[in-house]
């Protein structure tokens, strides 16, 4: 898997991902499963919608 997300948008995944997390866990809970996605997206670098845009880091 080669690396196609920017340390900045890691960031910024990680950051959205644990916000919708922790909403999911105060409200609904299909919005923690919703909230894993962008945290796994940002802690391996790599976005297979990114890939299939052909954009990268």
């Amino acid at each position: 898997m080669k690396c196609n997300v920017g340390k900045t948008e890691q960031m910024v995944r990680i950051g959205i991902g644990l916000a919708i997390l922790l909403l999911g866990f105060s409200s609904r809970r299909w919005w923690a499963i919703i909230g894993l996605a962008p945290i796994i997206t940002g802690v391996t670098r790599y976005c297979p919608a990114n890939d299939l845009l052909g954009i990268s880091n």
